[in-house]
């Protein structure tokens, strides 16, 4: 491995990790760089999964410039929930069944009839569960206590949203996929026992497949969550995997 691989670092978040803990478990497995300064440019959320760029050494002062590198993201949509997350972490806001009154192919014509609000450059809020410092605090600790705030929004620009298919998937399958995700993560959960694992009923729902190109600070969650709005359908962030940050795949 010549200096700018060693400097410049790929790794493979999985789902249930911090980026923190993905860099610690890096460095538990390399011993050579326990010791050398590391830094993650850019973050990703615990239920998502993929690519995590990672800066060592002289090049961890870099940084800025890594964190502006555009990003390609492979994700999951499940309509028939919200949460206050856009995830399946959060607290369920609102349950329809959407199978009672689309189709599959109903609901893919209004999938693709609403792609056209999220693409090219619009403003997005940053969700209340983010990270995003606002008056010396971040929005989920505020999130977290129920205390009010005032959330900013910011430019985004997303370059391609395509949207690939539909699939059912019953009541069943998705409390077992949803139990067996929710246990990776480590630490505490938002709201126990208030989560969509618990509010699952005899119905069915469906997912829908996406793959979106887009800049820095783009959130896939809120697209998912404002995707629902706009179709008048709660949905939520169901997969997030980044598969691209700049030319590095």
């Amino acid at each position: 491995m010549n200096n700018i691989l060693k400097k410049i670092l790929l790794l493979n978040k999985k789902e249930g990790e911090t980026p923190l803990s993905a860099l610690e478990s890096f460095r538990k497995k390399n011993k050579k760089y326990k010791d050398v300064k590391m830094t993650y440019a850019g973050r990703l959320d615990p239920m998502a999964s993929g690519l995590l760029l990672v800066l060592s050494g002289e090049e961890t002062k870099n940084k800025e410039k890594y964190l502006a590198l555009d990003k390609e993201y492979e994700f999951e949509v499940l309509f028939g929930f919200a949460t206050d997350t856009y995830d399946i972490l959060g607290k369920v806001l609102k349950i329809e069944v959407v199978r009672s009154c689309l189709t599959i192919k109903e609901l893919g014509k209004k999938i693709k009839d609403n792609l056209k609000f999220f693409t090219g450059k619009f403003k997005q809020k940053y969700p209340i569960y983010s990270s995003k410092t606002v008056k010396g605090k971040q929005l989920f600790e505020y999130a977290r206590v129920g205390e009010e705030v005032e959330v900013p929004e910011h430019e985004v620009f997303v370059k391609e949203l395509k949207f690939f298919k539909l699939r059912k998937i019953n009541n069943k399958k998705l409390l077992e996929n949803i139990e067996k995700r929710i246990k990776k993560i480590k630490g505490k959960i938002w709201h126990k026992n208030l989560t969509v694992k618990h509010r699952v009923f005899d119905t069915g729902f469906y997912v829908a497949r996406f793959r979106i190109k887009c800049s820095s600070g783009t959130y896939v969650r809120s697209i998912s969550d404002g995707l629902g709005q706009k179709i008048g359908i709660p949905a939520l962030a169901f997969s997030i995997k980044r598969t691209r940050i700049g030319n590095l795949r």
